[in-house]
């Protein structure tokens, strides 16, 4: 069989449209079903011989038995199976094609997914693996990850989530014996697979690690990891906690403390918080329920200035402001000054020459200036207490701005995160990224965000360090828990 060409027709049957993939003795088409009224199908070609050996073979052979017994609306459908004899052995496996891009595309793009949309399709995912882990023999994909995953539909629309490429597949048949083939994807793999030890939580793992990649925008075997072997990625974006604590345990390095089951990490997903109640004490009153959460200690981040104080009813926090920022704001003024003072007859009269538009511009330089330098003069103060929340501005030491809500208004708060996607893409992207906390994937600092009555407020006038973000998330957070408990007891 020489080279494949578009419109070419294989086994009498599928005409070749374009190619969608290719690597060693392996290709993708998309082909016309030329007996099923041109119906749109993938094609997926293995040339026996060369760097195609038995074992991949019969993963080949694997997939297409697999995918015949399969029956789900978001698993691409097996249409055929054939043999091609043309001086080379060709292995053929068609199926329904799914129009749509793959999460690896829209993230190559640069697109950023919102939290609700990772979650909407972490279920939608977990509802395809409580399929496949809940047949009989049991069914383990072994390679999720973003390129195997692909969205349809268009932003604001119907969507649907399909897992695609089931070329790694392993059915609890398969499995019997001691021989294996290491299959799946550095980084989203986890430890167990390359022993040919894959089980369940096995797939779990790998859609973790693809749900940190939807958050943070970078490959998770390019994060580092702690001591233990896990991902560190909670700096790097700005999901709430209860989805961060349930993306690492279904990350954890060992596999009984990941969920047992795709169904109890569904369960898990779609309620955070499960009601305990508490010990019955020597009264004729019951005790409420409430739901229970054990107090944290959260520790400041080293060298930050930020004061936190506490106390059972009252939470208090102090932004002081940046003077150092400021004089270093005017200082750099005057230095670019003293170094254009011979060229300021020339500047006077090109500004005179261009005319209004200079002097806005001149203006615009100016206000930006004094913005900068009441930001860096200003104090935050934020105050909650059991009923109401105050959160003040002050430039030395008199208040500008301030906002008061009851606290049951405030409904929660977030990170607000800044990335760079290329810290080298220009002069002024590096210039921000060096003026950062430099990390592996360029992220600049942030803020938290306030959501009070429904309205966001920054807390801070400036961007904080990472480590400042979630260490006050953390606090408060914690906080609101334990006033929320206290008021309904």
């Amino acid at each position: 069989m020489t080279k494949l060409q578009p419109q070419e027709v294989i086994n009498q049957r599928y005409q070749l449209e374009r190619q969608l993939g290719q690597n060693a003795g392996r290709e993708t088409w998309l082909a016309k079903d030329l007996q099923q009224e041109n119906e749109l199908v993938v094609v997926k070609l293995l040339a026996f011989g060369g760097n195609v050996q038995w074992e991949d073979l019969k993963l080949f052979e694997r997939e297409a038995n697999v995918l015949k017994q399969l029956d789900h609306p978001r698993i691409p459908k097996y249409r055929d199976y054939f043999s091609i004899d043309d001086r080379s052995l060709w292995f053929g496996l068609v199926q329904e094609y799914i129009q749509g891009n793959s999460l690896r595309e829209y993230i190559a793009q640069g697109h950023k997914f919102t939290e609700a949309q990772v979650k909407q399709m972490a279920i939608a995912i977990l509802e395809i693996l409580i399929y496949l882990h809940e047949l009989n023999p049991q069914v383990l994909h072994r390679d999720i990850k973003p390129s195997n995953l692909i969205l349809t539909g268009k932003e604001g629309g119907s969507r649907n989530i399909y897992l695609v490429d089931f070329g790694a597949v392993q059915d609890k048949a398969s499995a019997e014996g001691k021989s294996f083939t290491v299959v799946g994807t550095y980084g989203y793999a986890p430890m167990e697979q390359y022993g040919g030890r894959a089980v369940a939580a096995s797939d779990l793992y790998a859609l973790g690690a693809t749900m940190i990649h939807l958050l943070t925008g970078i490959s998770p075997a390019d994060l580092p990891q702690d001591d233990d072997a896990k991902i560190v990625f909670r700096d790097r974006t700005s999901a709430s906690s209860h989805l961060v604590h349930w993306i690492q345990k279904l990350v954890e390095p060992t596999v009984k403390k990941r969920y047992g089951s795709a169904r109890e990490a569904l369960q898990s997903l779609k309620e955070p918080s499960t009601p305990l109640v508490k010990p019955q004490v020597a009264s004729n009153i019951s005790a409420p329920t409430a739901t229970v959460r054990p107090k944290r200690r959260v520790y400041p981040p080293d060298n930050t200035n930020i004061q936190v104080e506490q106390s059972a009813n009252q939470l208090r926090i102090i932004i002081p402001c940046q003077i150092w920022t400021a004089i270093a704001i005017w200082v750099l003024v005057i230095v670019i000054s003293f170094f254009l003072q011979p060229f300021f007859p020339s500047i006077l009269m090109l500004i005179a020459t261009i005319g209004n538009w200079s002097y806005i511009g001149v203006a615009f330089i100016l206000l930006l200036l004094l913005i900068g330098t009441v930001n860096s003069l200003t104090t935050i103060i934020l105050e909650i207490g059991e009923q109401e929340t105050w959160l003040r501005r002050s430039l030395l030491g008199k208040i500008y701005w301030h906002a008061k809500f009851p606290t049951h208004e405030l409904q929660g708060v977030e990170p607000q995160w800044k990335m760079i996607e290329r810290k080298n893409s220009n002069f002024f992207n590096w210039l921000a990224w060096a003026a950062s906390e430099p990390s592996e994937d360029n992220s600049m600092k942030s803020n938290v965000i306030l959501y009070l009555a429904g309205v966001p407020y920054t807390l801070a006038v400036s961007d904080l360090r990472p480590t400042e973000v979630s260490w006050l998330i953390d606090v408060l957070e914690d906080f609101l828990h334990q006033i929320k408990i206290g008021n309904s007891r």
